[in-house]
């Protein structure tokens, strides 16, 4: 594999590959992994470096014209994403989170995966605008390849609860295999392995997409450093792979030879945007923390001398969604943070931003016990412990703790002092061709104009949510378990005031589609009307069921690395048999 950088290179060059993929994250990484193994130039454009900058980061300004839009949207989101992207602030992006570097998302993801369900493909009469041109069983087979890739386990446990409304669901997290404390980031799995026939150009922003003087197919990329250097890239072939906001802010901006933007004659393209909508439903006290988690805790399960790690939450079975007219959801649970945490306490005093030393100081001394397990978890993340006694102590603890292992291993191997448990819930968004991404009048620093996003959370979600709480209020107390303290909202039936945020999973925006009216891209990713431009990622989702979609991006990446092996071969045997036809003496 071969890395280069734009700025390095001569100003103006001309860079010529069989295949250029736009973003290296999961989908735009994977797609290259698997059509690296042919002979064929594969490049892989990153508009950042190995690592998150500061002045990548930037590039990530969104402007906001819809949901979040209350103060308590903006504090809850302010809580959940920024401990996760270094550089993220709702300021910058009231809307997602992107990261620019090689590995994209990855960066500040959790792991957590799982597939989508069988209803998420079907066409739902009560959810608008559902369905796949893609059925389950088509990608099954994926789904397992993906699993291999993000170092899941492929075994399914059994369900564990099966109630009328709700059955067992399980999230499992994806495990590096390069630092056995962290969590697969995709920049340092492919370091790692080093792909042959892979050339990854970092720092390298793409400004532009081309398409021929006649518009029929894609011609070039024109591509800028943050220092200014510039370069055009030609290729047979270009995937985008740049996030749900980038892949529909770059059509939208390239409107050289089509006025309205590429793929976008009948106005689909930055349509149908959605996310998970999510929220707490209630909360159970610290003495019921145990009962909980022994049900619907984390456990391990072993497979090829390791042990992987599960979460046992709750979905809504297909027969109550189908009764009620509901969207697919789920519930997890979550551990609460004590206000006298001493963690907390003791960053505040470090980082000198106490606002009550004496308070502070009195948590710190009275967490002792919690600082030494701290100590403890950094003395075996060093590099100097080997990595043969990390993998058996880790693999040990998932087997015979997982709950404190994911405790741990969520909070950066800092243990935190406890006061309850969250009982959270998140449900897919039905489509809506109103909820979009436009261009905003405001350009980034080489003048593309900055995405602006219209998140549209609407009443089915709302509903939804509301109907799930109060059926798994029941469910629980039927089942003998402790029941929780609905959250006020639930008690009083007021969906309106349920306080809902972004998950970072931005979807939908270039859906897929049999009918160029309601889609960007054909079943295999293909945008309509143009034989050389794909599209990867969750943006070619048409809906997005209640699971986390890493999972299910991977495997249409996977699926589409299939294609276009096939599509590049194509073209070989079209140049080879145009070339025998003008050479008489090939067929002596």
């Amino acid at each position: 594999m071969k890395i280069e950088y734009l700025g390095n290179l001569e100003d103006s060059c001309v860079i010529v590959a069989d295949l250029v993929i736009v973003g290296a994250g999961p989908a735009g990484l994977t797609v290259a992994s698997q059509c690296a193994r042919s002979d064929k130039r594969v490049l892989v454009v990153e508009s950042g470096l190995e690592i998150e900058t500061p002045e990548h980061a930037a590039l990530n300004e969104v402007e906001s014209a819809g949901e979040p839009r209350s103060e308590a949207q903006f504090r809850k989101r302010s809580e959940f994403h920024g401990s996760q992207a270094r550089f993220w602030s709702h300021e910058s992006q009231p809307f997602g989170v992107r990261c620019r570097a090689l590995g994209g998302s990855t960066h500040a993801w959790a792991g957590k995966s799982a597939p989508f369900d069988p209803i998420d493909f079907q066409s739902r009469p009560w959810v608008p605008d559902s369905g796949w041109p893609v059925s389950h069983a088509d990608i099954c087979p994926y789904v397992e390849r993906a699993m291999e890739v993000l170092n899941l386990c492929p075994k399914v446990p059994p369900g564990r609860f099966e109630k009328s409304d709700f059955h067992s669901f399980y999230w499992q997290f994806a495990r590096s295999r390069i630092d056995r404390l962290d969590i697969m980031r995709f920049g340092q799995e492919i370091l790692a392995r080093k792909p042959e026939n892979m050339h990854v150009l970092l720092d390298a922003t793409v400004t532009h997409v081309g398409l021929s003087s006649d518009g029929s197919r894609f011609s070039h990329l024109n591509v800028s450093s943050i220092n200014g250097r510039q370069a055009r890239i030609e290729a047979e072939i270009c995937v985008l792979a740049a996030s749900g906001i980038e892949n529909a802010r770059l059509l939208l901006a390239s409107r050289d030879v089509h006025p309205n933007g590429i793929g976008n004659q009948h106005d689909v393209v930055g349509r149908y945007l959605i996310d998970h909508a999510a929220t707490s439903l209630g909360r159970f006290p610290s003495d019921q923390i145990s009962r909980i988690t022994r049900q619907f805790g984390f456990f391990g399960v072993r497979h090829n001398s390791r042990t992987h790690m599960f979460m046992h939450g709750l979905a809504l079975t297909p027969e109550t969604q189908r009764r009620e007219g509901l969207l697919n959801a789920a519930i997890y649970f979550s551990t609460e943070r004590a206000p006298d945490d001493p963690w907390d306490a003791l960053k505040n005093l470090l980082r000198r931003r106490s606002t009550n030393v004496g308070r502070d100081l009195l948590s710190v001394a009275a967490g002792s016990g919690y600082i030494a397990r701290g100590v403890g978890m950094k003395i075996l993340s060093t590099e100097r412990t080997p990595r043969l006694l990390k993998d058996v102590i880790v693999n040990t603890a998932i087997r015979f703790s997982a709950n404190l292992v994911a405790d741990e291993f969520q909070n950066r191997g800092l243990p935190h002092k406890l006061t309850g448990l969250r009982m959270e819930a998140i449900c897919e968004q039905a489509p809506d061709p109103d909820s979009r991404i436009t261009l905003s009048t405001r350009r980034d620093r080489f003048g593309v104009p900055i995405p602006k996003t219209e998140w549209r959370i609407n009443g089915q979600e709302r509903e939804t949510l509301l109907r799930m709480a109060e059926l798994a209020h029941a469910t629980l107390s039927e089942a003998g378990l402790p029941a929780p303290t609905l959250a006020p909202w639930a008690l009083e039936r007021r969906p309106e005031d349920i306080v809902i945020i972004d998950m970072a999973h931005t979807l939908g925006t270039t859906r897929m589609s049999v009918n160029p009216r309601k889609g960007v891209v054909d079943e295999n990713c293909k945008v309509h009307d143009l034989p050389n431009l794909y599209i990867a990622g969750g943006s070619t989702f048409p809906t997005s069921g209640h699971a986390n979609p890493t999972l299910m991006i991977v495997a249409f990446a996977i699926r589409l690395a299939d294609h276009l092996a096939l599509e590049l071969k194509s073209q070989d045997l079209s140049r080879q048999g145009r070339h025998n036809a003008k050479d008489p003496a090939a067929y002596a």
